[in-house]
């Protein structure tokens, strides 16, 4: 067994925060000599996701953002390999986000993930929740939370360093 991730997955979504992801994996799996496989999530509209029987009246809607995901996950996939990363495999799942990475990395057996951050605080965040958290609190293996320095600080740290209040 080695310390290093054997095989790391990649979630990205095209944001700032997966370009920075996208990085830090690509320089992760270079060094540790790593398979990187990449994961895309489509996102389908609620009532396509929460009623099964309904599907078969919208097959064409289903089909239509499952096309238009498969070119996302093309674009991302070769963005991924103009940073630099030798892909094993490129994923694409359908649904649930946090849910979809977590199935995958369990069917891959990966060592490692590795996913951006939007950094949601207060009311955002407890409505949306965070896929990131959701992630972490699920996945067979290690996280890697790549956050942009931007949402990486909290406005609190200066001043309880600087002695205020």
């Amino acid at each position: 067994m080695t310390i290093f991730p054997i095989k790391i997955l990649l979630a990205i979504d095209g944001s700032g925060e997966s370009e920075l992801a996208t990085r830090r994996a690509v320089d992760l799996a270079d060094t540790a000599g790593s398979e990187l496989h990449v994961v895309y999530v489509g996102q389908l509209p609620n009532f396509l996701m929460n009623d099964p029987d309904i599907m078969g009246f919208y097959r064409k809607l289903y089909d239509d953002i499952e096309q238009e995901s498969l070119e996302i996950l093309w674009r991302l996939t070769w963005e991924v390999k103009a940073a630099g990363g030798d892909v094993a495999g490129s994923h694409l799942g359908m649904g649930v986000v946090d849910l979809e990475i977590v199935v995958l990395a369990k069917e891959l057996q990966a060592d490692l993930i590795v996913m951006g951050c939007r950094g949601h605080r207060g009311i955002r965040r407890a409505i949306e929740g965070s896929i990131s958290d959701a992630v972490i609190r699920h996945a067979p293996c290690p996280v890697l939370v790549v956050r942009s320095h931007e949402s990486a600080q909290d406005p609190k740290w200066p001043a309880l360093f600087a002695g205020g209040r």
